[in-house]
């Protein structure tokens, strides 16, 4: 296994080895804040198993010994790390291919937000890029996200 990924503006990037059979969602009022949306989507990665290749996460202590992660330069969160176990629990989405890896159970019931069930029920609309017309053009020619793979240097 090799996956990797990283923040919005790479200037932190990482590569996983092996992943914990734990990918989930946690509706927590703590993941929420953290990742400033309805829940924090997560998978564990073995200390081991994890290499940071461009960069560090800088890190908020959220709580005795629990670490959150997040990239001081766009603010993309990376990472909830119990400092007395085994692995990282790395955001699902900033791994270049999130879509490998699939949801196993979801954490955190209590605080589990009613827009979850209106999702598959509200109307999609039209592709992003579509909708947006010439403001998609505008975004893609002016676009400071890091591609979906490792680059040698960023910005290009």
């Amino acid at each position: 296994m090799h996956l990797t990924g990283g923040c919005q503006c790479g200037a932190v990037r990482f590569r996983a080895t092996a992943l914990v059979d734990n990918a989930h969602v946690c509706h927590c009022r703590m993941c929420q804040k953290a990742m400033g949306n309805f829940f924090a989507a997560l998978v564990g990665v073995p200390k081991t198993d994890l290499t940071w290749t461009r960069g560090a996460a800088t890190v908020f202590l959220s709580s005795e010994g629990i670490e959150r992660g997040f990239c001081a330069t766009c603010g993309t969160p990376l990472f909830y790390h119990n400092t007395a176990g085994g692995h990282v629990s790395m955001c699902i989405g900033a791994f270049d291919t999130p879509a490998a890896i699939p949801l196993v159970w979801e954490a955190g019931p209590e605080g589990r937000l009613p827009q979850i069930d209106q999702l598959g029920q509200i109307d999609l609309g039209q592709p992003t890029e579509q909708a947006m017309g010439a403001d998609a053009v505008r975004i893609r020619a002016t676009n400071h996200q890091h591609p979906d793979h490792d680059t040698q240097t960023w910005p290009a």
